[in-house]
């Protein structure tokens, strides 16, 4: 796939940041995309591309210039503890207040997640290719968009962690201003536990974390408890802490080395194993 896209001068741009603006299909209008490319990942092949999703009202700036999503992978990298990987961070479509990162009668901002991003990301970074390890995470409406989409798409993604999640399409009636009749209605669509339920046995390793003083903790420790109850292997974390930005951009750490983790079991497993 070969998106129309216009994508900002890498002098110009700070920290290994790169802006695009690419014609999205599935949206039917122009979308935006925030990348990070360490410098460690120059002149590598097949390099990991971790998919970043924002929260209602947010965009795709969100994860850099509010949670220093780039500032922690640098580091992490930095020191040796994570393998370099390229973050992506879209728009979410932005559909009035949040889009869900769901199919809506005008606009499919899944397929805009789900492929575009994805080949706007091989069509700019070389390092990257139809190989790369591929992950996804996100926090409240992020995290909602995350579980759901991994479960849809069974095998795309290794591994999927979230913050603060949402877990039901009925969470957003608080949220956002507009009706939400155009939204999709399907099973999957209303439900991140039904989402996951339905591709069980070939969910990807997942991992789940809220604060405790969060309005979803409830929200998350029921999903937790119906991934316990099905058999559904994953992490479960509750820290101290809310709904805001200073819990994300902590936290973000706990997902990056979680993927780092997944991928360092993959890399010693027996051939036979990894097929």
């Amino acid at each position: 796939m070969t998106l129309r896209l216009e994508a900002s001068e890498p002098a110009l741009a700070p920290e290994g940041l790169k802006f695009l603006t690419v014609r999205s299909n599935a949206l039917g209008q122009r979308a935006d995309l925030t990348l990070y490319v360490p410098a460690a990942a120059m002149g590598r092949v097949d390099v990991p591309v971790v998919t970043l999703l924002h929260g209602v009202y947010g965009s795709h700036w969100a994860w850099a210039f509010k949670g220093g999503a780039h500032r922690t992978a640098a580091r992490l990298v930095e020191a040796g503890t994570l393998p370099p990987m390229v973050l992506a961070m879209p728009s979410d479509g932005l559909w009035g207040d949040g889009s869900g990162y769901l199919p809506h009668a005008s606009q499919d901002s899944e397929r805009w997640i789900v492929d575009e991003v994805h080949a706007a990301v091989l069509q700019v970074v070389p390092c990257c290719s139809q190989r790369s390890p591929r992950f996804i995470a996100g926090y409240s409406m992020g995290g909602w968009g995350a579980l759901r989409l991994a479960g849809k798409h069974p095998g795309l993604f290794r591994a999927v962690s979230v913050h603060s999640t949402m877990t039901l399409a009925s969470q957003f009636d608080a949220l956002v201003s507009q009706p939400r009749t155009a939204w999709s209605d399907a099973a999957a669509d209303t439900s991140a536990w039904s989402a996951l339920r339905q591709s069980m046995g070939h969910v990807p390793s997942l991992r789940l974390d809220c604060g405790v003083d969060d309005p979803y903790i409830e929200a998350n420790r029921e999903l937790h408890a119906q991934l316990t109850h099905a058999g559904i292997a994953h992490d479960y974390q509750e820290f101290p802490g809310g709904h805001d930005w200073p819990y994300w951009t902590l936290h973000l750490e706990d997902s990056l080395r979680f993927f780092g983790a997944v991928l360092s079991r993959a890399a010693s497993a027996p051939a036979a194993t990894r097929g």
